[in-house]
């Protein structure tokens, strides 16, 4: 193995903004948006001060599960555009300052991909072990009592062969059998083919769902959720969430995969990965893929992804993180394209605008990497969609009392006169804009002062500049019913960041050697302020302290 090349660690700190391709804009006008389309659109995110991107899927793909089922891992499906539109993509965000990160969806195909194609022709033809085959046990049945996260078995029996194959998703989504060496090999080349076209980086789908058991042993039962406390990685209607899943994912045998994977990327310069992790004990799977620099550079699981956000639960989650994940690096995520808008989830139909602006500043305060997901810069709630409009096949499978991920998925509203908000020039968009979206439109919230487009940009632009917020160490307040407080400590500064996180005025009694401290302006953070011995803060107030 060559030496590793330099890594500049632009990551570490850094701003990620996710971009879902086919609600971001549309250059073509078929209602579907595409790579020029985000070319179009870089400049937004550069002014909003974000350090990279990161595109979801637009490989070759059926579009069952939209991009999330690939058929071609080294090409650009047509409604997106082509490899050239890519590299123009990528040519004009280095211009900008912009990394590029792609979203690399290993741990399935589509079943339309050559690789499946053939293995599923018969049982002893060059890649029939490429996928995870099983017999049927002796009364028909499958393998074992594995479920797929989109409902049923994960188990679809094929005539071909006369198996079953596994699909931890769609019956149209197969697992690859990562136990074969040949498997690994090949999908290593298709991450080199992007990291030679300049690609700076990869979101790595359901990392922790590369291997399976390899002896197919049930996973044991848990009972039903407590609908009360949902898991916020399954929705609570979803049998799944019934299972202790052991075997079906998060086996010890991904960890050396993930080596060889590390160890690909630090043959190319500053460069990094982060990995979802959908997991019974997330934290756990964090540390492990994060811990020994020779695995993902950063993680993220679904605790801050749920609809819990009062104090006493983040404070109990940033400490658990913290005893658990120790010096690993997490990549700090509220909203994404998988999950109800933040706005809505945590500020319910009518969310007060301070919250959004206080878990804005609350994200950008951790240890960690910040990922934005587009439209959270404008406060965008969930939309709501009738059933007629869903695209969504999980959110088909499991309506009415789970609406699926269309929601979040709406198209981006920049012009609040222009048809469809400026998002398309054609007759219908592949989801309908959100009527509530337009008054938040990009061009409405441009320049006016007291938009939530406005107090994101000054909040990131301000954080460049705050070292210990990207790099220092971190330590937790006492827990209090309202506040939370938190240290953020470096070298070179020493803050303390205040974040009521209710709808009451609260006030927090400040630790001695925090007495003689003073406001730091600029975060655009309001509703706070020293009172004596205390910081004094009105609903969702908060700010940042720091001493001299």
């Amino acid at each position: 193995m060559s030496t590793k090349a330099p890594n500049n660690h632009w990551w570490r700190g850094g701003v990620i903004y996710q971009i879902y391709p086919r609600s971001f804009q549309d250059s073509n006008g078929d209602g579907i948006g595409d790579l020029p389309g985000i070319t179009q659109r870089l400049d937004h995110i550069a002014a909003l001060g974000a350090d990279g991107i990161w595109i979801s899927p637009f490989f070759k793909s059926p579009m069952k599960d939209f991009g999330y089922d690939v058929s071609d891992y080294c090409d650009v499906d047509p409604m997106f555009g082509t490899l050239d539109d890519f590299r123009a993509l990528v040519a004009r965000a280095h211009e900008l300052g912009l990394k590029v990160m792609i979203d690399q969806v290993l741990s399935h195909t589509a079943d339309a991909h050559p690789w499946f194609v053939e293995s599923r022709s018969n049982q002893d033809n060059p890649k029939a072990d490429w996928y995870v085959w099983a017999d049927a046990k002796d009364d028909g049945n499958p393998p074992n009592n594995w479920l797929s996260i989109f409902g049923g078995s994960a188990w679809q029996w094929d005539t071909r062969r006369c198996q079953y194959y596994l699909h931890n998703f769609l019956t149209s989504q197969p697992d690859l059998n990562f136990h074969s060496p040949q498997v690994q090999d090949a999908l290593l080349a298709t991450v080199k083919f992007w990291l030679d076209l300049g690609v700076d980086g990869y979101r790595l789908d359901t990392v922790n769902f590369f291997f399976h058991d390899a002896l197919l042993r049930d996973n044991p039962g848990r009972g039903a959720p407590d609908r009360n406390n949902p898991d916020p990685a399954v929705n609570p209607f979803n049998p799944y969430g019934w299972q202790r899943h052991v075997y079906d994912k998060s086996r010890p045998e991904n960890l050396p995969f993930l080596q060889r994977l590390r160890a690909l990327l630090d043959q190319y310069p500053d460069t990094t990965m982060v990995g979802e992790i959908g997991d019974d004990d997330g934290l756990a799977r964090v540390a492990e893929y994060t811990a020994g620099g020779d695995k993902l550079h950063m993680a993220y699981c679904f605790d801050l992804l749920g609809e819990a956000h009062d104090a006493p639960f983040l404070h109990g989650f940033l400490g658990r993180f913290g005893e658990i994940v120790g010096d690993g690096w997490p990549c700090w995520a509220l909203s994404n394209h998988d999950v109800v808008r933040s706005a809505t989830r945590w500020g319910g139909p009518n969310p007060d605008p301070r919250l959004l602006r206080l878990a804005a500043a609350f994200q950008a305060s951790l240890r960690g990497t910040v990922c934005l997901y587009q439209g959270e810069e404008l406060g965008l709630p969930e939309a709501e969609l009738r059933f007629e409009d869903l695209q969504d096949p999980y959110g088909i499978t499991m309506w009415p009392e789970f609406k699926g991920r269309d929601g979040c998925r709406t198209p981006m509203p920049w012009q609040a006169d222009a048809p469809h908000a400026g998002f398309t020039t054609g007759g219908h968009p592949w989801l309908p804009v959100a009527e509530p979206h337009r008054a938040l439109s990009v061009d409405r919230q441009t320049g006016a002062a007291d938009s939530m487009l406005s107090f994101f940009t000054r909040l990131l632009h301000w954080r460049r500049g705050q070292v210990a917020l990207r790099d220092g160490r971190m330590s937790l307040l006492p827990a209090d019913p309202q506040v939370l407080a938190f240290t953020r400590e470096h070298a070179q500064q020493t803050l303390l960041c205040v974040f009521n996180f209710s709808d009451r005025p609260a006030r927090l009694a400040l630790p001695e050697a925090w007495r003689s401290a003073t406001v730091l302006d600029g975060s655009g953070l309001q509703g706070a302020h020293l009172d004596g011995d205390g910081v004094r803060c009105e609903a969702y107030g908060g700010l940042f302290l720091h001493r001299v």
